[in-house]
């Protein structure tokens, strides 16, 4: 059986940004937050243009292993940075034969960086990065989507998910990443209450990951 994450180009690439995401701390440390804090998601994307906030390894096999398993044919990735998520993504549509990936980045420069990262893995052919807010680049995405990786700005999570969900597969997964943070509270009400349509679980990965199915 194919398994991509194993390709050399494909770990080659994923390690590099692992390493360089290590140094997230000390650029962190650097930045003025008050500004940070107080700016727009579009001015926050930009001052933050230089950190990683990846997903963890083992959040990343999750997502691999959920794309295997439900073989969606469209999948969308909500904040890509540069790129780690979308690997996996795209590692789990390719080895399935089918599928595309659509991941969202508001920098310009991390856009950039995640199609060169997707092109040198050898996937950049069944994923796409739309560059810009989501609640707009996404407005004209068909659908059925079968699943959703929610790891953008936090407060926009519960928004997006709520512009995609006329076009959510029955059965859709929908994957929301740092649910630890205070700013999802909102989100996780919002997934775990049944009236809403959805079964939702919270998965015990760095910083917490909430997989909910549309049911």
């Amino acid at each position: 059986m194919t398994n991509t994450l194993r390709e050399p180009r494909v770990r080659s690439v994923l390690d590099r940004l692992f390493d360089s995401a290590g140094g997230d701390d000390d650029t962190f440390e650097a930045l003025e937050w008050d500004a940070v804090r107080s700016a727009g998601a579009q001015e926050r994307a930009d001052l933050l243009a230089g950190i990683y906030m990846p997903i963890s390894a083992r959040g990343g096999d999750l997502l691999y292993a959920l794309v295997r398993a439900s073989r969606p044919k469209t999948v969308v990735e909500f904040g890509t940075s540069f790129g780690i998520s979308t690997l996996y993504l795209a590692a789990a549509v390719a080895d399935n034969g089918e599928g595309h990936v659509y991941g969202t980045e508001m920098s310009e420069a991390k856009v950039a960086t995640a199609r060169k990262n997707l092109d040198e893995a050898g996937l950049g052919g069944v994923a796409t990065i739309l560059p810009g807010d989501a609640r707009r680049t996404l407005a004209d995405l068909k659908g059925p989507i079968g699943l959703v990786l929610l790891d953008g700005w936090k407060e926009l999570c519960l928004p997006v998910l709520r512009d995609l969900e006329p076009r959510l597969a029955a059965g859709a997964i929908v994957v929301a990443d740092d649910i630890d943070q205070e700013s999802m509270a909102g989100y996780l009400a919002y997934v775990r209450d049944p009236a809403n349509g959805y079964v939702s679980v919270a998965f015990p990965v760095e910083d917490g990951m909430e997989i909910s199915c549309r049911a």
